[in-house]
């Protein structure tokens, strides 16, 4: 029976332009190994950059350098990239799932690499582009596994594999779409149930999808106005996600502290990213609970009160019980008055 465990993927964010002195260039790295394309003339890269024409085949080479003094053993394989639910950071798949992009179309040169202490392997990889893709862009990997399962922690127990993976951003050639939607703007207020006493928060939620086919960098900037148009919020968000991969939606939350407790509030959301901009409302009311509470009661007791009237007054100016046809009510005789003698 398989031991159950968990893939730990260590991509980390590289920075700094093409072109730069090899100092100035970034490996994937984890502390005990780095993944990094091969230095070219020009420069070193910090990931892979690559264009290609549909039916074309591209040709490169991936190093794995093992920073530990003990031997190590890595599964090589190409991976498509996705941004994750939690936060939008730039993931990629496990080697077992299914691929559609660069992790169906690159082949590294060797699937199985032992790395000897301080020393580096180089890979050559093929990346061929089918006839029927699609253009723009198809972001991916390749993925250094290590072969060992390090014992987890917790109840649980799993094993925990960690794999390290340099980025790959291929541009297939044909139209470049940028396309940005923002989709499912919910607004929840919490505030204290008596005015002044506590902070008031509001949480925005939204979806943030990229319907296009290229790789955008969304700035999203957030605002709120309240009665007569007063302005109650004005902030560019920073929790979003650098690279918004296409066809990936995230889920993000903001938080509004020192939201109105008395109010009425509209909010707009409004994204863009490169020549695509969208916009996305939502509205509050914002309203102590306690005065919530005491309006609702005193409109119950309005309520009751005016009902119990109406029933006193329909009773009041109701006509008297008429007799059952057939019988008579007999007559009090009147007494006479009786003669004095």
């Amino acid at each position: 029976m398989r031991k159950p465990h968990a893939l730990l993927l260590s991509l980390l964010c590289l920075l700094g332009p093409l072109g730069l002195p090899a100092a100035a260039a970034h490996a994937a790295d984890n502390g005990s190994w780095s993944v990094y394309p091969v230095a070219t003339e020009i420069a070193a890269r910090p990931y892979f950059t690559l264009t290609a024409e549909l039916g074309q085949t591209l040709t490169d080479k991936v190093a794995v350098r093992n920073r530990t003094g003990r031997p190590l053993t890595f599964r090589l394989y190409a991976a498509d990239a996705y941004n994750t639910a939690r936060d939008g950071g730039f993931a990629v798949r496990t080697a077992g799932e299914r691929m559609h992009g660069v992790g169906a179309w690159a082949r590294p040169a060797r699937s199985r690499i032992t790395v000897p202490g301080h020393r580096t392997v180089t890979v050559p990889f093929t990346l061929r582009v089918p006839p029927g893709a699609g253009p723009g862009d198809h972001p991916g990997a390749i993925v250094a596994l290590d072969e060992r399962t390090a014992p987890g922690s917790g109840a649980l127990a799993l094993g925990v594999r960690r794999a390290v993976g340099a980025r790959v951003y291929l541009r297939v050639g044909g139209p470049a779409l940028p396309a940005l939607a923002v989709e499912h703007l919910r607004i929840g207020h919490h505030q204290p149930l008596v005015p002044g006493l506590g902070d008031s928060t509001a949480t925005v939620s939204y979806t943030l999808r990229n319907t296009g086919n290229v790789t955008l960098s969304p700035r999203v900037q957030l605002t709120a106005r309240g009665l007569f148009g007063r302005t109650l919020l004005d902030r560019e968000l920073t929790r979003v996600p650098a690279e918004l991969l296409p066809g990936q939606r995230v889920r993000l939350t903001e938080t509004w502290r020192g939201a109105p407790q008395l109010d009425r509030a509209d909010v707009t959301l409004t994204a863009r990213a490169q020549d695509t901009r969208e916009t996305a409302s939502a509205g509050f009311l914002a309203l102590p609970r306690l005065l919530v509470a005491l309006v609702f009661a005193a409109g119950v007791l309005t309520g009751t009160l005016l009902v119990r009237a109406r029933r006193v007054r329909a009773r009041r100016s109701a006509p008297g019980r008429p007799s059952p046809p057939g019988r008579t009510t007999p007559s009090r005789p009147r007494s006479s008055p009786s003669a004095r003698p």
